[in-house]
């Protein structure tokens, strides 16, 4: 598949796979205290483990439990019997066949934010890093995939997201108690918990 007929997601996967060949498995992440090698045996679980995949999913609700913590083991594991270098590979590959992850239109459903967010983590953890050019295309599908995310910031204070990049569009969510400005990528940064380095304004 030639790289101007990837999907967003599956651009994302080799720019990332890219990214941490270059920066090695001891980099650090902006995904909390994780290093990349953590961030790459995360994906390959996510990719090739239906069991830990429910877990994440809970996870990220804000659930978490015994499956979230079945996931996260098997990412140890995989660290410890694979080298990072094949954990990477296996990344690029992308999920094998039998995946729910490489069904046509729910990998893409899933996908857009993980490998957004998982790229971000690792470039904006980087000393030299800069908001990259994305097209309105691309940040149209980011801002449909931050509405799972935003309905967990908004908490019970509530929330308005709204887009610098396209008058007029916002998503209201509860009471609406903090309004957060910027583009769709540095939005769904921020709902997905990397204020520090979301570049937004919060009023």
């Amino acid at each position: 598949m030639s790289a101007s007929s990837r999907s967003f997601p599956d651009s994302e996967r080799a720019e990332l796979a890219d990214l941490l060949e270059a920066v090695g498995p001891a980099a650090p992440t902006r995904c909390g205290e994780w290093t990349t090698a953590q961030l790459a045996a995360h994906i390959v679980v996510r990719d090739r483990r239906p069991d830990a995949l429910a877990g994440y999913g809970l996870e990220e609700a804000g659930i978490g439990g015994p499956l979230a913590a079945w996931g996260h083991r098997q990412e140890d594991r995989l660290r410890a019997s694979t080298p990072y270098a094949e954990v990477v590979a296996r990344l690029r590959a992308g999920p094998p066949r039998w995946s729910l992850l490489a069904v046509p239109r729910l990998g893409p459903l899933l996908n857009t934010a993980e490998f957004a967010i998982h790229h971000e983590d690792v470039r904006r953890a980087r000393p030299d890093w800069q908001p990259r050019d994305l097209s309105r295309a691309v940040q149209d599908q980011l801002w449909s995939a931050s509405a799972f995310y935003a309905r967990r910031a908004a908490g019970r204070r509530g929330l308005v997201l709204r887009r610098t990049d396209a008058p007029g569009v916002e998503r209201r969510l509860g009471n609406a108690g903090r309004t957060v400005e910027g583009e769709p990528m540095e939005l769904l940064l921020w709902v997905a918990g990397r204020r520090d380095v979301a570049r937004v304004e919060v009023a």
